[in-house]
């Protein structure tokens, strides 16, 4: 009767030890907290694995790339030549007796962009110069001269590159600041000209810096994704620096029951879920459910839309997202190979049913060996009481034992 009750009053209850929420918790987005963070819930399948191989970040989809030659503009503080070339002897630069030398030009003392961006070039006057290329330099210096040389033309070029540079920074061996390179060079060259990653690539994280706008990717994702391998531009910064990529695990993996720390590193560049439930020493035969075997990160909005999350509850640009694999299905580890996991992800294994019912019964036996126990101290009384009384000898002392008052 003891037991009925107590199983009919704690079955639904959450009162016992336990590593995290329920299976069926987590699946039904049930909280006790009234303000609790809403998540949604997203089934492992090929089109969600599909959906999140199409949305892995890459430095692509953040910048725009050009191949090929870098287009190099004139910043203030370059330096410049400028050499003036005229039809024939007699004109504004070439006097008449020079008809003898091979070629009518002259060369200017080399120019500085100023800090109004131009520079001076004689019966031209200023020149802008800053922001533009090369070429459109030479077209404004012969627009100016045109009517008062002969035929002129004009060639300018890059003495002194101090704008157009490319900055290569943190755990690398030569941190440097060089010019861009006019025939175009990607990430991977640009970190070469810095003298590469001190560390190992799998801990190693590279930051593009461009135009104001930021984006951060393992050192791995360069070298195994081509797409990732942009070409760089003048006034880039490439920051390197180092961070083990590691995730946490909960619940009933082997490694919490073991006692192991549950901050666990990747150790590589890119781990599978299923590689990352085998570093957290697998499932615990004894006490997890197969099919709950969850993850949990934040999603962009618009990757979590395509996975076909709820997003109306959250305001934010982050949407939290639990992902389930079933493992007790056989294709669910061929879907976990195709999972990757992400820095500082969550791994959850719920505990099975019958591992909640075992400390239901185990709380019983508890409650009844408790409720048994005056029972057990009167019997004691008694059977000392006889003994006592039996095994005084004959003719000895009378010991007088009182009768025991229950």
């Amino acid at each position: 009767m003891l037991a009925g009750s107590v199983v009919v009053a704690c079955g639904g209850c959450t009162i016992f030890p336990a590593a995290g929420p329920q299976a069926i918790a987590v699946t039904n987005n049930i909280s006790t907290d009234p303000e609790a963070l809403p998540y949604s819930l997203v089934r492992l399948t090929p089109s969600a694995i599909e959906t999140l191989a199409a949305n892995r970040p890459r430095f692509a989809r953040v910048f725009s790339s050009h191949p090929g030659p870098t287009e190099i503009r004139f910043g203030v503080g370059d330096v410049v030549s400028v050499t003036i070339f005229e039809a024939s002897a007699g004109g504004l630069f070439i006097p008449i007796e020079a008809s003898v030398r091979p070629g009518n030009f002259v060369t200017l003392p080399n120019q500085l962009v100023d800090n109004g961006g131009n520079i001076s070039v004689p019966y031209a006057g200023s020149i802008p110069a800053r922001g533009r290329t090369p070429v459109e330099v030479q077209q404004s210096i012969v627009d100016a001269l045109k009517n008062r040389a002969i035929e002129p033309q004009a060639v300018v070029a890059l003495v002194d590159q101090r704008t157009s540079l490319i900055s290569v920074l943190g755990d690398v061996n030569n941190p440097n600041r060089f010019p861009a390179n006019m025939a175009g060079e990607r990430m991977l060259d640009a970190i070469t000209r810095g003298g590469g990653p001190k560390s190992q690539g799998f801990d190693s994280w590279v930051m593009l810096e461009r135009d104001g706008r930021r984006a951060t990717l393992p050192f791995g994702a360069l070298v195994y994704e081509p797409s990732n391998n942009i070409y760089v531009r003048p006034n880039d910064t490439i920051y390197l620096y180092r961070e083990p990529q590691t995730f946490v695990a909960f619940g009933a993996t082997g490694a919490a029951v073991l006692g192991a720390p549950s901050q666990i590193p990747f150790d590589q560049w890119r781990l599978s879920l299923a590689e990352a439930v085998a570093k957290a020493g697998g499932l615990n035969d004894t006490r997890a459910d197969p099919g709950s075997v969850f993850v949990y990160r934040g999603e962009p909005r618009r990757v979590a839309e395509q996975l076909g999350a709820d997003v109306s509850k959250n305001d934010g640009p982050y949407i939290p997202v639990v992902y389930q694999v079933n493992f007790r299905d056989p294709a669910g580890y061929f879907l976990a190979t195709q999972f990757q996991m992400r820095n500082k992800d969550v791994l959850y294994v719920s505990n099975a049913v019958t591992v909640e019912s075992a400390k239901l019964m185990q709380y019983i036996r508890l409650v009844t060996a408790t409720a048994n126990d005056p029972m057990v101290a009167i019997n004691n009384a008694v059977i000392t009481r006889n003994t006592l009384r039996t095994s005084v000898p004959q003719g000895s002392t009378t010991v007088t034992v009182p009768p025991y008052q229950p």
